[in-house]
């Protein structure tokens, strides 16, 4: 091993080297100027996430532990991309006076677990994978609990370290039994050894099982709106979006390669889970009143389209959860992004807050309705073509009742989404929210989330060019 072999863990090394000058800085710094922290480290990342899209090898580490290739990093950089905006976003509520002392460690620890999540992505055995998703979890449970002079906030860190302590005790022991079953914990050996014996399917169920927290598949979702709702805005759609995109690039590769052979027995489990994530998430959903768990159990429903393209089974099938990814965060973060807005300056975060918002902030409400409509699947933004692959792919594998089932779940999320639309443009209020002008940073962060809502409608290359580097790997 040379040095540039060592460079192929370009993102893990320069987020980690990242994290540590955000500390010398912090540490050198008065007190009085600890906002410098916020530019400069904006700045860094921003250079990170271009120096992500450079070509780069692939290769394997430390005997096959650590692997990268063409679409591995596309995934990460997927992930630096959504960072980035939330990055922006977070810049107001950072400069608020309560956290003005705590932004070096919001950075660090937010860059601490986007470490985990790549070292997690780029495994290629279980020993590797655990530690990844260890390193990714322990800091988001310290993030949640941010504002821990909240009590929902606190509360909130309590119960996302306890559920997440509790299921990744579950996928531990499923990782024992696959040890046991296969004697081999590297993901090729085992995708080699494994077959449809009692022992190694309990050890699949309960390997998925501690996947299906980090998901909030049902009926292992019971932490998420409780933790959503009491961590800060930015923190919850970190987790919305970065935490859930990682765990479905991770689960993807691992149900597509290493427990493809026995796809005819999970199958039917998966059938079941699918179903009940979208409509139970979309039914509690429309009971919400407060945005952010309006938006929890949004995302419930959204894991459960996501099972779709699992249940495809082919190139397709791994491509249309990718891209649909890679949508949801731009949709979901634009959503997320003016609920933060509105609420870093008003503290207003319920629905009924938001009547009448078209009148006094026009390009909010505009952006809002462009997220909910994407995140609803309707044509022509980016959120309808995500839907229509997964739908594609389900139906190519012949799961006709399914796709019905999820075409119903779209048809039932269009109505709580309008239920937003419909109070920013058409319920009437005397005393709306006054008209206000966020700062650059989260302008720009919004008109990012509009624009990948967008773009990602009409370049339809993205899809080819993910479906290509997926069929790269499958075959």
């Amino acid at each position: 091993m040379n040095f540039s072999d060592i460079l192929i863990m370009r993102h893990e090394l320069m987020l980690t080297v990242l994290a540590l000058v955000v500390l010398i800085i912090d540490l050198n710094l008065h007190n009085r100027d600890k906002h410098l922290i916020i530019p400069i480290t904006l700045a860094l990342f921003f250079i990170h996430t271009v120096v992500g899209f450079m070509p780069s090898q692939p290769g394997i580490l430390f005997g096959g532990m650590y692997r990268t290739n063409a679409l591995l990093l596309m995934m990460k950089n997927i992930l630096n991309v959504g960072v980035l905006i939330i990055l922006l976003q977070s810049v107001t509520w950072l400069k608020k006076e309560e956290n003005r002392e705590k932004i070096s460690e919001y950075f660090i620890l937010l860059f601490t677990t986007l470490i985990g999540m790549n070292f997690m992505i780029s495994s290629g055995d279980f020993l590797m994978f655990y530690l990844g998703l260890e390193l990714a979890t322990i800091p988001i449970a310290a993030l949640a609990a941010y504002t821990h002079h909240q009590t929902k906030s606190a509360e909130a860190g309590i119960k996302l370290i306890l559920s997440s302590a509790l299921s990744s005790g579950i996928l531990l022991f499923g990782i024992s039994l696959i040890y046991g079953a296969t004697g081999s914990i590297y993901f090729d050996s085992v995708m080699q050894h494994y077959a449809n014996t009692p022992m190694q399917v309990l050890a699949f169920i309960f390997f998925f099982t501690g996947m299906a927290f980090k998901l909030s598949l049902v009926p292992f979702h019971l932490w998420t709106a409780d933790v959503y709702e009491g961590a800060p805005i930015n923190v919850t759609s970190y987790l919305s979006v970065i935490s859930k995109g990682a765990a479905a690039f991770i689960l993807i590769i691992l149900m597509f390669t290493v427990f493809n052979t026995i796809a005819p027995i999970y199958n039917h489990m998966l059938y079941l889970i699918a179903v009940l994530t979208m409509t139970i998430g979309n039914l509690f959903a429309l009971r919400q009143k407060n945005m952010k768990r309006f938006l929890a159990f949004s995302s419930i429903a959204q894991a459960g389209f996501i099972l779709l393209g699992i249940l495809g089974g082919n190139t397709m099938g791994m491509t249309s959860v990718i891209y649909f990814v890679l949508v949801y965060i731009f949709s979901n973060l634009g959503a997320f992004g003016v609920v933060s807005a509105i609420s870093t300056v008003t503290g207003k975060e319920t629905m009924d807050d938001y009547d009448g918002l078209y009148s006094t902030n026009p390009k909010l409400s505009l952006l809002m309705m462009l997220s909910l409509f994407s995140l609803a699947g309707i044509p022509p933004v980016a959120g309808f073509f995500g839907k229509f692959f997964l739908f594609a792919s389900a139906a190519s594998a012949g799961y006709y009742w399914l796709v019905f089932i999820a075409v119903l779940n779209a048809t039932i999320s269009l109505y709580y989404y309008l239920l937003v639309v419909k109070a920013m443009f058409i319920n009437k209020n005397e005393k709306p929210l006054a008209y206000f002008k966020s700062d650059l940073a989260t302008r720009t962060g919004l008109v990012l989330s509009g624009l990948g809502i967008f773009v990602l409608g009409f370049w339809s290359q993205i899809y080819e060019i993910i479906n290509s580097l997926s069929f790269g790997i499958l075959h």
